[in-house]
């Protein structure tokens, strides 16, 4: 994927969603997306798109009691939600290196949480939150070039 920087306005939950699907022909096994913004910012609602994108046929919702879920789809797909994180340590007695290095995509909310334990290569997404409806989806590709 080569994204420097990005802008994305979006208008709705369905909107925020089919930017998310486009998003996933991007991705590729091994791929870390971090995702930033608020409670109510949209971010499970871009995971739902990347998810539906890759072909997840389950319904995707927040791990928030779990910290993370798996799905199956074109790859698999594993969704932290940070949010509940007590300290680093937590992260660490999941066996976080699995997933941010296996053959699926990492999706993570909450990323600004375990920053020391992300790698250097990862896909960052910040959402704010305009109104009710309206997103500002900020992408910036922190990979290096190859």
């Amino acid at each position: 994927m080569s994204i420097s920087s990005k802008i994305i306005i979006t208008k709705s939950a369905a909107e925020t969603q089919r930017f998310g699907q486009k998003l996933a022909r991007q991705l590729n096994p091994g791929d870390l997306v971090c995702l930033s913004g608020g409670l109510g910012a949209g971010k499970t609602c871009l995971v739902q798109g990347i998810a539906r994108g890759l072909q997840v046929k389950d319904y995707v919702n927040s791990p928030t009691f779990k910290i993370i879920n798996e799905y199956a789809g074109k790859m698999p797909v594993y969704h932290f939600d940070l949010y509940r994180l007590e300290g680093l340590t937590d992260l660490q007695g999941l066996g976080y290196e699995e997933y941010f290095y296996g053959q699926g995509v990492s999706l993570v909310e909450w990323a600004e949480k375990i920053t020391p334990f992300l790698p250097k290569q990862y896909l960052r997404i910040e959402l704010r939150r305009i109104d009710e409806h309206t997103r500002k989806v900020i992408l910036t590709d922190w990979r290096k070039k190859k």
